[in-house]
């Protein structure tokens, strides 16, 4: 195959050896998802968030724990109420009459793998407490800025079926989540396996630490240098501008979308150990980062059309370009 360029390919074969171990790790706990477990590895490898959005008993909890417990990252769990305040999650300023200062008491939110247990049951005011630090990773108390930790992912689950004292999470706190994933139910050969693996024990108890935080950083770095080629980049805007255009849509997909997918693609291709993207890859990624990122008219909603429908069917209608010199992206 050609060089895309001058420059030195990206070690690849680290990001798929660091995800395979995840991959293979978190899933003795979760039997039979092996692509929504893939899909939180793309959100991770590009510093993204993931929304976890299905019925209950499903194993959204025991992703957030494995995954924490593979890379022996810091792990807090903030179960979501109506009457959880901001400073229940990003923690508050106290007088401490020992030292004869105010000292700042960080909340839970200060950890490297946070699960937002069904955080549409928070309010709006509570919710909005995570904005600053998803995007910029930093919590401002009282003035002062303080940094979180790195690497930093907030999985945050909420249950698409109960609506009864739930607060919808709004635009903006959606489109800060890199991906959503739908684990759904297992089939009968996984569920049966799930039995005799839970008979004595669960396995969350006996998972251990498979890759270090230093190695998943160097992932996270490697995958920025996967080399995407110029009509790739189009593909990734065309589905997005066409989005915009649909009579379905009343809030097509914003450039943070576009971004999100560029990145979700090269995660993609270099778990799949190549130094470069496909236009499968941006397919692959394109329904859990885009999906959630569009609103449709009220019309629409009456007829049980859903974001996902839209992109579904942009796959389908936007053409693959090929390279001016003939060639699909990569070959």
């Amino acid at each position: 195959m050609e060089q895309h360029s001058a420059s030195p390919l990206p070690d690849v074969a680290h990001v798929r050896r660091v995800a395979g171990a995840l991959i293979r790790n978190i899933s003795t706990v979760l039997v039979g998802k092996e692509r929504a477990i893939e899909e939180a590895l793309c959100a991770l490898l590009c510093h993204g968030h993931i929304l976890a959005e299905d019925v209950p008993g499903v194993g959204k909890t025991m992703l957030a724990r494995a995954l924490a417990r593979s890379l022996g990252a810091s792990f807090r769990r903030i179960q979501f109420t109506p009457d959880l305040l901001p400073s229940d999650v990003i923690g508050v300023t106290v007088y401490d009459q020992r030292e004869g200062a105010f000292q700042f008491r960080p909340g839970p939110i200060f950890a490297q793998v946070v699960l937002a247990d069904e955080i549409n049951r928070g309010t709006p005011r509570t919710q909005s407490a995570l904005l600053e630090c998803m995007e910029e990773r930093q919590v401002t108390v009282d003035g002062e800025i303080y940094r979180l930790a790195s690497p930093f992912l907030v999985i945050a689950t909420q249950n698409p079926i109960e609506f009864e004292g739930t607060f919808p999470l709004p635009e903006a706190q959606l489109d800060r989540f890199f991906a959503r994933i739908v684990l759904g139910y297992p089939d009968e050969a996984s569920e049966i396996a799930m039995l005799e693996r839970l008979k004595l024990q669960h396995p969350i108890e006996r998972i251990e630490q498979v890759v270090s935080v230093d190695e998943l950083l160097q992932a996270q770095e490697i995958v920025r240098h996967v080399h995407v080629d110029p009509s790739i980049s189009a593909y990734v805007v065309h589905l997005v501008r066409w989005t915009r255009q649909h009579p379905d849509v009343a809030l097509g997909v914003s450039p943070r979308g576009s971004l999100a997918l560029y990145r979700a693609a090269q995660a993609r291709a270099a778990l799949e150990g190549r130094a470069y993207v496909l236009p499968d890859d941006v397919k692959r990624m394109a329904v859990a980062v885009l999906g959630h990122r569009l609103i449709v008219t009220p019309e629409a909603a009456l007829r049980r059309a859903s974001g996902v429908d839209v992109i579904q069917e942009a796959l389908e209608a936007v053409p693959i370009e090929l390279s001016t010199d003939g060639r699909l992206p990569g070959g």
